[in-house]
C-alpha cells in the first residue's frame, strides 16, 4: 500500500512539473509578443514615408506610429503662465532617406492664424532638438554649452531658431525648415520638414544616433504667447542604435527562455528528490 501511494505521489509530482512548464510556455507565447511590440518609454518611432509627407494630411502618415505626449505649462514669469489650455499632442516622425519629417497634432477648437490686433495672438507650435545630438540640453530652450534648434510655426510663418537658454533665441539667416498646416475637425496638424544631414549649428538627423525632441504648443485665442505655452518633456527620435543597449526584444526573449529553463530544472529536481534518486 505504501509503495502504491509513493508511486502515485511520484506520478503526480511529475505531472505537476510538466503542467507547470506547459502553462509557463503557453503564457509566455501569449504575453511576450505584446511585450516585445511595446515601445520603450519616451521613444518616438521614426517611420518611412514618401516625398508628400510635407502635407500633414497625406495618406502616408497613416502608417507612421503616433505617440501621445503629455503637455504642461512651462516655467515662466509671465502672468497666468501656468494657465494653459492644451494637455496633450500627438507626434509622428518619419524619414524618406534625404529628409526628416515631424508632424504634430493637437486639439484646438479655433484656428487663430492672424493677429491683426495687438491684443490677439496666433496659434503656434515648436519642435525643439539639441544642436549637439550626443548630449541632452536643459529643456527650457537649452543652455550656453548645449544649444537647441527650434522649428517654429505660427499662422503663416515658419522660422528656424537657435537658442542657448531663455532669452537668447536668434533666427537663422536662411531657414532650412519648411512647414505646412491644416486645421480640420477641431485639430491642428502641422508637418515640419528638413534635410536630414546638415551642419553649421544645426542638428544632424542623418540617423547615426537617437535624437532628443520636445514640443511646445500655443493657443492664441486663450491668450498664450511667448513663455505662456504648453510643453512636453524630452522624448527621443529613434533614429539610431542609441545608448539603451541590446534590443528590448532580445532582452525579453532571453529572460523568458531563462525563466522556462529555471522552472524546468526546479521541477525535475523536485521530482528526483521525491523519488529519492541520487543527484
Amino acid at each position: 500500500m505504501g509503495e502504491r501511494r509513493e508511486a502515485r505521489r511520484d506520478s503526480n509530482a511529475s505531472w505537476l512539473g510538466v503542467a507547470a512548464v506547459v502553462v509557463l510556455a503557453v503564457v509566455g507565447a501569449a504575453v511576450l509578443p505584446t511585450l516585445t511590440s511595446a515601445r520603450p518609454a519616451n521613444e518616438v518611432p521614426v517611420g518611412d514615408v514618401g516625398a508628400n509627407a510635407t502635407d500633414p494630411t497625406a495618406e502616408s502618415w497613416a502608417s507612421v506610429p503616433s505617440v501621445e505626449l503629455a503637455l504642461a505649462s512651462a516655467p515662466s514669469g509671465l502672468p497666468q503662465a501656468s494657465n494653459v489650455s492644451t494637455t496633450h499632442a500627438q507626434v509622428r516622425a518619419a524619414s524618406n532617406g534625404s529628409h526628416v519629417f515631424v508632424r504634430v497634432t493637437w486639439p484646438d477648437a479655433t484656428a487663430d492664424r492672424n493677429a491683426s490686433d495687438l491684443r490677439e495672438f496666433t496659434d503656434a507650435v515648436a519642435v525643439q532638438l539639441p544642436e549637439n545630438e550626443s548630449a541632452r540640453p536643459p529643456i527650457a530652450m537649452g543652455g550656453a554649452s548645449n544649444r537647441v534648434n527650434v522649428w517654429y510655426w505660427a499662422g503663416a510663418t515658419t522660422e528656424e531658431l537657435l537658442a542657448g537658454g531663455a532669452g537668447t533665441t536668434t533666427s537663422f539667416d536662411q531657414s532650412a525648415v519648411d512647414a505646412q498646416a491644416v486645421h480640420e475637425d477641431g485639430e491642428w496638424h502641422v508637418a515640419f520638414a528638413r534635410e536630414a544631414a546638415m551642419a553649421g549649428n544645426r542638428t544632424d538627423l542623418s540617423g547615426e544616433r537617437d535624437v532628443d525632441v520636445a514640443v511646445a504648443v500655443w493657443n492664441g485665442s486663450y491668450g498664450e504667447r511667448a513663455g505662456r505655452k504648453a510643453v512636453s518633456e524630452w522624448q527621443y527620435l529613434a533614429m539610431g542604435p542609441g545608448p539603451q543597449g541590446p534590443p528590448y526584444e532580445t532582452i525579453l526573449w532571453t529572460a523568458a527562455g531563462l525563466a522556462v529553463l529555471f522552472v524546468a530544472v526546479v521541477t525535475i529536481e523536485g521530482v528526483r528528490r521525491t523519488r529519492g534518486e541520487p543527484a
